[in-house]
């Protein structure tokens, strides 16, 4: 029975460690009841008020083309997603510091699964898609964040400008890696 308290810590402290880990992925999820209504990114668009579909392919190669997407502030957009590849892909929109957060959760948790309007995952030869209102002028980064993947280069950017007449058309500049990035 001596060992009997030391298995009890033991137990303990396991449990302390699952159920922290548990709960990671759902924070690396931020808070999503409702959508992103204060996000710097914007918010979950409303399909019938798309103004346009852009279509954004996703390849092996660990890039997205195009990598650079022109929108308006307040202009809503359908992103159909397709992957080209042969391996699963995503695209995640974010801050450069959500991405690189939430890429360092994805490290931790490969197999986490995303539910949320600013993602998709995409398995080989499948099409997703994302409808998302860009609120804010400035820079919406998208990477995929399937390990190995972010650190590849396969990120990009959405330049949202001031009004309307400021971006009319999608361009097809390639994306220069970053480094790191975040977002879930």
């Amino acid at each position: 029975m001596s060992n009997f308290p030391h298995s009890a810590a033991k137990l303990a402290l396991a449990m302390l460690i699952f159920t922290s880990t548990a709960v990671s992925p759902a924070w690396a999820a931020g808070q999503h009841g409702g959508g992103h209504p204060e996000s710097p990114i914007g918010q979950p668009g409303v399909p019938a008020q798309a103004s346009r579909t852009i279509d954004v392919e996703m390849t092996d190669t660990m890039r997205f083309h195009p990598a650079r997407l022109d929108v308006r502030k307040g202009e809503t957009l359908r992103l159909r997603v397709k992957n080209s590849g042969q391996i699963k892909h995503e695209l995640v929109l974010g801050t450069q510091a959500e991405l690189q957060a939430h890429y360092e959760q994805m490290k931790r948790f490969p197999g986490m699964e995303h539910e949320d309007p600013s993602m998709v995952s995409v398995a080989p030869g499948q099409i997703g898609e994302i409808v998302w209102k860009f609120t804010e002028t400035g820079t919406v980064d998208f990477a995929c964040l399937q390990p190995g993947h972010f650190e590849s280069g396969m990120v990009g950017h959405v330049a949202v400008a001031g009004g309307a007449g400021d971006a009319s058309n999608q361009s097809a500049s390639s994306a220069r890696p970053t480094g790191a990035a975040h977002r879930h």
